[in-house]
């Protein structure tokens, strides 16, 4: 399997069950769904995807040259239309008649979600409703996806702030609307699953959470990669909002993983190898190993000392900001156990792969040559995953 430069040759990963396999990817065109987009492409996935245009400028989607994809060798399908939208999305579902589908299209800034609460419930509640409705309905006249993934949030849980590793099992919650409505949606998945597709041969769904996620070509607000790239690139300091909270800090190649396999899982191909008497379709945490939850002022020194320069000081007015949790950590022992997933590169590692990718940016001349970096990476994660014996890498 050619990955560009630092390849991995002849590597089945996933069990190769993504090759020539249609998959269905709502969010394709924002951070995590591009990163998730091209893995899929490279696993030689027949990838429909369904999303808003990118949320900023630059971003990832274009950077690495996925804009220019669609319609080039027929595997990825660019749609770009609202998950609130029932019709279109009902329609371009039944289209794509996919086997896989990942639900990524959200609304996920905390601090957003004070200013606009009804857009984020209508797009991260009534948004997955009507995914559900549209897998609902394909699987009524026989066409439905086996398997289907709903990434939701660490922040779904009922947030105590006490020192506890939230585990799938816990009581979910949300003091601000957008975990709310994370919680809101892992209902709802639950409840569908119970109620429409726990039949034979019915769609196999799960929920997936993840970590505080970083990564190359993020440039979104209120993120704090984002806002260290941006000031270290204008010669400023990194303003900082809560250099004091704690959270469960990951690369972005971490949950993409934990997410290919669960739906490789889900599918119920025989050559995942996972034992299907333990079914898949229910609650996952995909989060870091405990060593890496440090606090966000840790993170941003760690990204100073790796991009070679610069300072950071707390954000003026910090103080005055809405609400958000101080600490927050994830228990994916389960996962462990029963995926045989685990994380790969730890915090340190992160970041440097992360500055690593903003470098390459800098000096890229074009989209191939982002590109080529962006399969570097998912190279080195995957050699590294592979040393570890994790069950996905081969």
């Amino acid at each position: 399997m050619a990955l560009g430069t630092g390849a991995l040759e002849d590597v089945v990963m996933f069990a190769d069950v993504y090759r020539g396999r249609r998959v269905f990817v709502t969010g394709h065109t924002g951070f995590k769904g591009s990163w998730l987009t091209s893995w899929l492409l490279d696993l030689g996935a027949q990838v429909t995807g369904y999303a808003l245009d990118p949320p900023s400028e630059p971003n990832l989607f274009s950077a690495i040259g996925l804009d220019q994809r669609s319609g080039g060798d027929g595997r990825l399908v660019d749609l770009r239309a609202d998950v609130r939208d029932a019709e279109r999305l009902r329609a371009a579902l039944v289209e794509a008649a996919p086997e896989v589908v990942f639900h990524l299209a959200a609304q996920p800034l905390v601090r957003r979600s004070y200013a606009e609460p009804a857009l984020t419930l209508e797009t991260n509640v009534i948004g997955t409703v009507n995914l559900l409705e549209a897998v609902r309905g394909a699987h009524a006249v026989g066409h439905a996806p086996g398997a289907v993934v709903v990434v939701t949030s660490d922040k779904c849980y009922e947030n105590l702030e006490a020192d506890h590793a939230y585990v799938e099992g816990d009581a979910l919650g949300g003091w601000d609307v957008y975990s709310a409505s994370k919680a809101c949606a892992e209902l709802v998945c639950d409840a569908y699953r119970r109620s429409f597709f726990a039949v034979p041969q019915g769609p196999a769904l799960a929920t997936a959470r993840a970590g505080n996620v970083i990564g190359g070509g993020d440039w979104g607000e209120d993120r704090i990669v984002p806002d260290c790239v941006r000031a270290l690139t204008a010669g400023e300091a990194v303003e900082v909002r809560n250099p004091g909270a704690v959270r469960p800090w990951q690369h972005v190649l971490e949950p993409l993983s934990g997410y290919l396999w669960l739906g490789a899982v889900l599918s119920r191909d025989e050559r995942a190898g996972v034992d299907q008497t333990a079914p898949a379709a229910n609650a996952w945490n995909f989060g870091p190993a405990p060593d890496d939850l440090l606090t966000v002022g840790a993170v941003v020194e760690r990204f100073l000392m790796s991009w070679g320069a610069g300072e950071w000081r707390p954000a003026p007015g910090a103080s005055g900001q809405p609400h958000e949790a101080g600490f927050l950590s994830l228990d994916a022992a389960k996962a462990a156990r029963e995926l045989g997933w685990r994380p790969v590169w730890d915090v340190e590692k992160a970041v440097d792969a992360t500055v690593d990718w903003y470098r390459s940016w800098r000096e890229a001349t074009g989209a191939a040559d982002l590109l080529k970096r962006t399969r570097k990476d998912v190279a080195t994660y995957t050699r590294a995953a592979r040393s570890l014996s994790i069950r996905w890498a081969g």
